[in-house]
């Protein structure tokens, strides 16, 4: 009878951290369920359509009530973790929960706790600061039980080391893989286009954006688009946004878009802007590397850490639209010049890819 592995990621929905999820089911569909069997517990298991030869039990109430979250990761999962006797439990989504298997982690997205809002970003969005508080207590509960605590950068293990007194915390680094080709695909647009793909939550600083853009229209500078992947029907900051860039005709939004798609963006798009706040990575920074065009990024430490190596990168104060739109009418007008960025020496424990996590986590 092969061990099992238990990959916990029931409030694993969209956006980056679902992209996660994918990569890690893929990594244990292409390497490992010839030795291990792996049982997925999510959300909805048609987000995950394309992963064969892995178990999937569903919990559809864990995304209406986080009571149901909380009961699910403190009461259910122990009684599930004696039926299954698994050997690895990786909890894929912050929590770390009352179970038992010979090897426990605990894979920490979330750096609200570590964000410092100012007062304006306090009167925007007062429940953030609620939410971080909480996550620090959600993040301390039963951290010291885990084997292995992941994030995905050096200055978190850092903040998770000083705030929570843990050593074993381990540095790993996603590895993005391009679904179909990465080659730039050709356009008869001459206009010179940006990409923004998010989600639409006020750390993610699109404001920014509409700001460098209005500021570029004022100079009468045409030819250039801002394609921003919201739409105004999210929730609340979103139709802010919206009415924010009303009458601002080079800036489209498109609400959400697949992976695939987004992925298609990138091929028609010629740079990519992310003045994210907030990220324990900025995966859409990783996954525009791979098709070697210009990036706009927010001057800020994950950034740094994200971009690794790359020449062709320019930085901006993270609310400084009049610094963001010099930085994207230098890319307009077709100035070759970059900053450049130079990568993070990062000490162990340390991966980079699904398969050395893996390989980490399996041979404790």
């Amino acid at each position: 009878m092969k061990p099992i592995i238990v990959i916990s990621a029931i409030n694993l929905r969209n956006g980056g951290p679902l992209s996660i999820l994918q990569d890690c089911l893929f990594c244990l569909h292409s390497e490992l369920l010839s030795q291990y069997k792996v049982i997925a517990l999510v959300h909805d298991k048609t987000l995950l359509s394309d992963v064969e030869g892995i178990e999937f039990i569903e919990f559809p109430a864990s995304a209406s009530s986080y009571l149901y979250r909380l009961y699910y990761e403190y009461i259910y999962f122990n009684k599930l973790s004696k039926q299954l006797k698994p050997y690895l439990w990786l909890s894929l989504h912050d929590i770390s929960p009352n179970v038992e298997a010979d090897i426990r982690a605990v894979y920490c997205h979330n750096p609200s706790p570590f964000f410092k809002m100012s007062s304006k970003e306090l009167f925007k969005e007062p429940a953030f600061t609620l939410f971080n508080l909480f996550y620090k207590i959600i993040y301390r509960i039963n951290i010291g039980k885990n084997d292995y605590v992941i994030v995905q950068q050096n200055w978190l293990r850092e903040q998770f080391k000083k705030l929570y007194k843990i050593n074993s915390v381990v540095v790993a680094y996603p590895n993005v893989e391009v679904r179909g080709s990465n080659q730039i695909s050709k356009s008869d647009v001459k206009s010179y286009s940006f990409v923004f793909p998010t989600l639409a939550r006020f750390f993610k600083n699109i404001d920014v954006i509409i700001d460098a853009v209005k500021i570029i229209n004022q100079q009468n500078t045409g030819g250039f688009s801002v394609t921003i992947t919201v739409d105004g029907t999210e929730n609340k900051y979103a139709r802010q946004l919206v009415a924010y860039a009303q009458g601002v005709d080079n800036i489209k939004f498109t609400g959400r878009i697949s992976r695939e798609e987004v992925f298609d963006l990138y091929k028609q798009s010629d740079c990519l802007i992310f003045p994210s706040k907030l990220e324990t990575w900025g995966l859409p920074i990783t996954e525009f590397k791979l098709f070697r065009k210009p990036m706009l990024v927010a001057d800020l430490p994950y950034a740094h850490e994200t971009v690794g190596n790359y020449k062709k990168v320019d930085f901006f104060k993270a609310d400084d639209a009049e610094q963001l739109a010099k930085c994207m009418l230098k890319r307009i007008e077709g100035d070759q010049c970059f900053a450049g960025n130079v990568a993070i020496v990062v000490k162990r424990d340390f991966t980079q890819s699904w398969s050395e996590l893996f390989s980490l986590l399996l041979n404790k």
